[in-house]
């Protein structure tokens, strides 16, 4: 039992001693750049430069990724206009020979099954 509370201390005392070295790291690289030698409108325009030389090297690198990105989004898409005709050329299917079996009960129904049958089928045999 006593070894497992050790343990835990240890290993909690490891984390604060890497916060502290990381806040310590950002502290000592910003009160550096402050008081840095250079003129301030040196250094803004030194700073601005890595900061433009940094965004390129970024561009550059998620152009790819950004490329690889949209042309899957574009084959799903595609995969699901596909999904969505094929269910719909099926309703439609269903849709004509439900209605061809009505067509004889009745004048009226019979008449828009016609126009519907005409419509429906275009699409159903077209696709």
């Amino acid at each position: 039992m006593a070894y497992e509370y050790d343990r835990f201390e240890r290993e909690e005392g490891g984390g604060s001693f890497l916060m502290g070295l990381l806040a310590g790291t950002v502290l000592g690289a910003g009160l550096g750049m402050l008081f840095a030698p250079k003129a301030g409108t040196e250094l803004r325009s030194q700073l601005g430069t890595q900061l433009a030389d940094q965004t390129g090297r970024l561009r550059d690198a998620a152009d790819p990724l950004y490329q690889q990105a949209t042309e899957k989004v574009s084959q799903i898409v595609d995969r699901g206009k596909e999904a969505y005709d094929r269910a719909r050329s099926s309703v439609s299917n269903m849709a004509a020979q439900g209605t061809s079996g009505t067509s004889g009960a009745s004048g009226t129904s019979g008449s828009s099954s016609s126009v519907g049958t005409t419509s429906t089928s275009g699409g159903a045999y077209g696709a």
